[in-house]
């Protein structure tokens, strides 16, 4: 028992503990704007060209429009008609969608900067690295373990 007790104060003086670092943000901030703008065009359609020819016993005539001619004569007794279109291009109306995306990315980087800045030891901090830390609580422990076994020889206590 009287071994296992420098052990446990031992034990129970050290201690783990890990290194602290100071966060470091990085935000980055995507924003994607998007436009659609409808724009009204016009598209030219062409008509084919259409030839159809019919004959009849029947008086002449001629007929005409922006997209075809007709023309019929009488020969001999009989009527010949044709009908003819023009190569034309007709004009649509169209609406077409014309889409914009445009991404915007922010980014925001925070830096941090050590700065030491030296400040003179305390008496205990000047102690401690003279003679060194694990020495220093040794000597602690050794006397600790003195004063322990001198209090249980003198048979105050009971342990």
């Amino acid at each position: 028992m009287r071994n296992v007790l420098p052990l446990l104060l031992l034990l129970a003086a050290s201690a783990c503990s890990t290194v602290r670092q100071l966060p470091s943000t990085d935000s980055t901030k995507v924003e994607v704007r998007t436009v659609v703008e409808t724009v009204h065009d016009t598209a030219y359609v062409e008509l084919p060209v259409i030839v159809e020819k019919v004959s009849t016993l029947d008086t002449a005539s001629v007929l005409e429009n922006k997209y075809a001619k007709s023309a019929a004569s009488v020969s001999g007794g009989v009527l010949a008609h044709s009908l003819e279109t023009k190569p034309v291009s007709v004009p649509v109306r169209v609406e077409k969608q014309i889409v914009y995306r445009d991404s915007l990315v922010y980014r925001d980087r925070v830096q941090t900067v050590t700065k030491e800045i030296e400040k003179p030891l305390t008496g205990w901090q000047q102690a401690k690295l003279r003679v060194g830390g694990v020495c220093f609580f040794l000597i602690i422990l050794i006397g600790l373990y003195i004063i322990v076994s001198f209090i249980t020889n003198l048979k105050l206590f009971k342990l």
